[in-house]
């Protein structure tokens, strides 16, 4: 589920659609979370559906750790990419605003956690990245991390109208690594090794 401050708007002719904040969304803030409405689809399935939901999965679909294909059921699905994200995702099945994002600005994430199946060339951007390859969480992960660690910091300072949608263990989670009782898992447990996948 996308943050309800948002909507989606024609970004540019290269872009086409994306999510746009409708008002101020402040650092920390749960941008979104994969509820239970989300579409999980297995190997299996996939292969059941058949080539002519190919082209869909591959456009609207992330993968998660497990290789599951996750269909998001509302406006996610229209996140466009970017290299200088201002969303990240996280171990815990939501993603979090890593800056301040201002009404009417672009809600991007980076793709390189998202574990596409093929590299693609991005929209040129400031750095040194050009090209989003499937095994980008395995190169980036401790940038990542410190970006979300810093984030968290944020996480209970302000309102969260996403928090009711996250299960109770993610929620104690999220209370004991604050607390210091817990460490924060690395974004790195997202990453799907398909090189790994039994033939």
């Amino acid at each position: 589920m996308i943050h309800p401050y948002t909507e989606i708007r024609f970004i540019s002719p290269e872009k086409g659609y994306g999510v746009v904040a409708k008002q101020f969304i402040p650092k920390g803030t749960i941008t979104w979370v994969q509820d239970k409405l989300d579409m999980v689809f297995d190997r299996k399935k996939i292969e059941e559906l058949g080539d002519s939901y190919a082209a869909i999965i591959d456009t609207y679909c992330f993968r998660d750790n497990q290789g599951n294909h996750i269909l998001c059921w509302d406006n996610a699905r229209f996140v466009n990419h970017s290299f200088n994200s201002n969303c990240l995702t996280t171990p815990y099945n939501f993603e979090i605003a890593i800056r301040d994002i201002q009404e009417g600005e672009e809600l991007t994430d980076d793709y390189g956690y998202l574990n596409i199946t093929e590299p693609f060339e991005g929209i040129p951007e400031d750095g040194f990245r050009h090209v989003v390859y499937p095994d980008d969480l395995t190169r980036y992960h401790k940038i990542w991390d410190e970006k979300i660690a810093d984030a968290m910091h944020f996480i209970q300072d302000v309102k969260q109208p996403l928090l009711n949608f996250l299960n109770d263990t993610t929620q104690s989670k999220i209370k004991a690594i604050l607390k210091g009782e817990l460490e924060m898992e690395s974004i790195l447990t997202c990453y799907y090794d398909q090189t790994k996948v039994a033939l």
